[in-house]
């Protein structure tokens, strides 16, 4: 693990959240050539993209060290749109923000299931099939995905490479990646869960092609997912906290969300 894993391992330990998310990572070890690092014994600010990261040590912070790097950062960076997660919201993250000229634009929200709750059961409409994902899919899964979130700044831009990134994961399993297969080559969707521990799982996307939306397929595959993750304690998913008919559908199905289960993103 590298000092940077390792100190932001460290804050999610007592923050509850990873400080850097998972893309982040891929796309710094997949185009470091996109990465640049101000670094500080008991921390670190990282730019990946657009996308500004700051991480303290917990024993080391309120001393200083995040304004320090993000001052190093910006003075670097006079003149450049940034983006940047506060991943709980937190209101040291918020009065930097303030004071360094940063502004909320985006929340993203966290919601959660017990998998105690009792699930309905899968109906797929006629003519569909629910399945695992088999390699000849990978096209028509970048192809629905593009579709799908062709709008969203993470998910849309995922390609060949990407694809394959995080297929090569640890927690990859094609049996958990469902998709709705028209049965004659097109994909219309598809729900990628994801494990990670015996005790949590997540509804990591669901994509459903732009032209067969109405149809009642996102929540056929959320539903699909969630029947795949049954033996799991708890089933978490993340959502724009402006998506109402996502939230519908999740709350449908028993999600919920708390306030602390916000993570907040920044733009200068």
């Amino acid at each position: 693990m590298s000092r940077l894993e390792l100190i932001a391992t460290e804050a999610e330990a007592v923050d509850g959240a990873a400080p850097i998310d998972e893309g982040t990572w891929r796309t710094r070890r997949l185009h470091p050539e996109l990465a640049r690092e101000w670094s500080h014994d008991d921390g670190f600010a990282l730019l990946v993209g657009d996308e500004l990261s700051l991480v303290v040590r917990p024993e080391a912070r309120r001393h200083g060290i995040g304004r320090e790097l993000l001052e190093q950062a910006l003075a670097d960076l006079e003149g450049t749109t940034l983006l940047a997660w506060s991943h709980v919201d937190h209101p040291g993250a918020a009065a930097l923000a303030a004071t360094h000229g940063f502004e909320p634009v985006r929340a993203l929200w966290v919601m959660r299931r017990p998998t105690t709750a009792a699930l309905p059961p899968l109906a797929v409409p006629d003519g569909v099939q629910v399945r695992s994902y088999v390699p000849d899919d990978a096209a028509e899964v970048l192809r629905v995905n593009a579709a799908a979130f062709a709008h969203h700044p993470e998910q849309g831009a995922m390609d060949t490479d990407d694809l394959a990134a995080r297929m090569a994961e640890d927690w990859f399993d094609p049996a958990g990646l469902l998709v709705a297969d028209a049965g004659d080559g097109r994909l219309l969707g598809f729900h990628w869960t994801k494990r990670h521990s015996a005790e949590t799982g997540e509804v990591y996307v669901v994509g459903i092609d732009p032209a067969a939306q109405g149809k009642g397929l996102g929540k056929t595959l959320t539903l699909a997912g969630l029947h795949h993750l049954a033996d799991v304690d708890e089933i978490i998913l993340y959502v724009e906290s402006d998506n109402a008919p996502a939230i519908a559908v999740y709350s449908g199905l028993g999600f919920t969300h708390a306030d602390a289960d916000t993570h907040v993103q920044y733009r200068r």
